[in-house]
């Protein structure tokens, strides 16, 4: 039997912000600064997120020789023609008050021996602008920055251990809660609950755990992404996923993400024989932008038939001292900084498409915004350049938390029957489902079709067997939180494969073998949308302005 919505606990807030990250505290910040009740529901332990584990820094026209405007030109650059300039304006014009605003919070950045900040450079950056906080450790400083300060908030309630499931819509049809799977810590059973809110904000980041390779945390699953699919929210440029270049790769170690900041020390890739090979590739050689990097090391890597090339910091002085980090996890595994370079690969870092929102963070559903690494807002374009992601999650974060406070309004609280995933609520588990495996299989034919380079055999095949495996989860999938998140998973890898199929052209972060070099006809979003008998596909050129894009709409 089937429990009714009506008998489970219920939480009500004015705005419910789901994720724990920069983008998600952020929000929680903005709105409870405008007197809103917020929760704020992490999947996990409340700092277990991506913004954690940034290695890298915070992008900010900061320094006496930059300006927010040099700042937008880079990022519209690394764009490769899809980023608004306006949203990308409105963030890099947001970032010295972010910085200031982040220090008024208690968090110190590195600085020089005249006390001035230490900017560092990275790949795309043309002038030094990166930030950092305790060298490598800035994610975590950050992290802690904003857990505090959102602790501080009486008017915030922090919920760990809560996986939201589905979103759920009232009887006017607007997003007014979730269905989630609550549990009291680490391994504890999880029991059905409702979340109310007149408001509800996805910040739930990426899904590099779709991928074998990738730098993050186990819980990135894409959760945020299937929540609005089912819910018919438009997803947008999901193609686009950007590979960190430097991740440690050693048997038994976690793919520990190398920041660029080591080679914009001095850092070199080299090949299996000692040849430094990025100046033959790009004018920036080893701080070209982060597809390029991550591209060259893969070929670079098949051509000499080796499962890693090395990043050389010998010639860096006090390399030891100036990555503390990554010393101490090289010195684990017996790699001394000074006299040996580190092996290093590609890994899944970064979704840089998403759901859809307008200039406000608003998506196409009433009621439900969306902000950070799950959103797709027009900054970023076809790739990302380094360290704007944390940037963005602060500016826009702040932005719509308040935005989303504003736009408050009473609502019916009769809610519409949500999807079958979250109407399973007693139902058994599934016909001996083993999930380990699906899990691996997924990653593993995400990672070999559907990876840096692709080509249309290869993500066709992707497409059958994910549709194929789709269809049995929907009825064998247990309700579990395990359950769930193997059919966030490959959900969004459906789509996912089916973007980088429908794009025919290589451009940023998407690399088709077969359509190599970019087609000014498809200067363009893909756009997933909810169809009438599934899902269809279709291009959105930029501006009206643009040439009509030379490819039809397709349907799942």
């Amino acid at each position: 039997m089937r429990q009714p919505l009506r008998r489970l606990p219920v939480h009500r807030c004015e705005v419910l912000v789901l994720g724990s990250g920069v983008s998600g505290l952020a929000a929680a910040l903005g709105a409870s600064a405008e007197g809103a009740h917020v929760m704020v529901l992490s999947k996990g332990a409340l700092d277990d997120t991506n913004t954690a584990r940034a290695q890298g820094g915070i992008a900010a026209a900061v320094g006496p020789e930059d300006a927010p405007s040099l700042h937008a030109a880079d990022t519209l650059r690394l764009g490769y023609g899809l980023s608004d300039p306006l949203r990308v304006s409105g963030v890099t014009d947001g970032g010295p008050d972010a910085i200031h605003w982040l220090m008024e919070l208690g968090m110190e950045f590195d600085r020089g021996p005249e006390g001035q900040l230490d900017l560092g450079k990275e790949g795309g950056h043309r002038i030094a602008r990166i930030l950092h906080s305790g060298g490598t450790a800035t994610g975590r400083v950050l992290q802690r920055t904003l857990l505090a300060a959102v602790r501080s908030r009486p008017q915030v309630d922090l919920f760990p251990h809560a996986h939201a499931v589905e979103l759920l819509r009232d009887a006017e049809g607007e997003v007014a809660g979730v269905l989630a799977l609550l549990g009291s810590g680490p391994g504890s059973p999880r029991e059905p609950v409702v979340f109310e809110a007149r408001a509800v904000v996805l910040a739930t980041g990426g899904g590099g755990q779709l991928f074998r390779e990738t730098t993050n945390p186990r819980s990135a699953t894409a959760d945020g992404l299937a929540l609005a699919l089912r819910a018919g929210a438009e997803l947008r440029d999901l193609e686009f996923v950007q590979f960190h270049p430097t991740t440690l790769y050693l048997a038994g170690a976690a793919r520990f993400l190398i920041s660029e900041v080591t080679r914009g020390a001095g850092g070199v890739l080299r090949d299996r024989s000692g040849t430094a090979f990025m100046a033959e590739v790009h004018p920036d050689a080893d701080l070209a932008p982060r597809d390029v990097v991550s591209r060259a090391i893969f070929r670079r890597m098949v051509e000499t038939g080796a499962t890693h090339v090395w990043l050389d910091l010998r010639e860096v002085s006090d390399a030891g001292r100036r990555f503390p980090e990554l010393a101490r996890i090289c010195a684990a595994f017996g790699i001394d900084l000074a006299t040996q370079p580190i092996p290093v690969r590609p890994a899944a870092h970064y979704f840089v498409g998403g759901v859809a929102t307008d200039s406000a963070g608003r998506t196409r559903l009433p009621g439900l915004w969306a902000v950070g690494e799950c959103a797709s807002t027009g900054f970023h374009g076809a790739n990302r350049m380094g360290s704007n992601s944390l940037l963005e999650g602060l500016v826009e974060g702040r932005t719509v938390g308040r935005r989303a406070a504003h736009a408050l309004r009473p609502r019916i609280r009769r809610f519409l029957p949500p999807s079958d995933l979250g109407s399973r609520l007693d139902a058994p588990y599934g016909a001996e489902l083993e999930l380990a495996d699906m899990t691996y299989s997924l990653k593993s034919l995400m990672w070999r079709q559907v990876g840096i380079e692709r080509d249309a055999e290869g993500l066709a095949d992707a497409v059958e067997r994910l549709d194929a495996w789709a269809g049995y989860l929907a009825s064998l999938g247990p309700f579990t939180p395990e359950g769930v998140e193997v059919v966030d998973m490959v959900q969004v890898a459906q789509v996912l494969a089916r973007s980088a199929w429908f794009r025919t052209e290589s451009r940023g972060a998407h690399f088709r073998r077969d359509f190599p070099e970019p087609d000014p006809a498809w200067r363009a979003h893909t756009r997933v949308l909810p169809g009438e008998d599934g899902i269809d596909f279709d291009a959105e050129p930029v501006t009206s302005a643009d040439a009509p894009v030379a490819v039809g709409a397709q349907r799942r």
